[in-house]
């Protein structure tokens, strides 16, 4: 469904630790560092898209988190999902609604939100049952 997603970020060098800790969690890689043109991106592993790219603004101005725009990233289990929770709040992150069955969504939802340094919200998700997720 999507190519990419672009979050902006003020410090690229606090981002980085910040984002590699926190989606080294949930098992994506990182594509590429290009510190001169002010961004990084990641990705699944063996996958070219979609990416999930954080950087400088492009018009040079500061970041600035929207009111209502999220990031949700897809974690295997539930384990996973607390494992980047607690990695991205020991990386500067900030908490926003800690891990835990959200069953008005689902029964099965199970879910983490947070921020990044520069206030950019994220959610990390498990949609199945405690275990692996079902084939696609």
């Amino acid at each position: 469904m999507f190519s990419h997603i672009h979050v902006g970020v003020s410090d690229l060098s606090r981002a980085l630790a910040f984002y590699r800790s926190v989606l080294g969690e949930i098992g994506l890689e990182t594509k590429f560092v290009d510190f001169d043109r002010g961004w990084f991106g990641f990705r699944q592993p063996g996958c070219d898209r979609p990416l999930f790219l954080v950087g400088r603004p492009y018009d040079g101005r500061d970041p600035s988190p929207g009111n209502g725009h999220m990031v949700a990233l897809r974690a295997p289990t539930r384990a996973v999902v607390d494992r980047a929770y607690a990695a991205a709040l020991a990386s500067g992150g900030s908490d926003e609604g800690g891990p835990g069955l959200r069953p008005w969504y689902h029964a099965d939802y199970y879910g983490a939100y947070l921020r990044d340094p520069d206030g950019n919200k994220l959610c990390i998700c498990c949609h199945e049952p405690d275990g692996p997720p079902a084939s696609e």
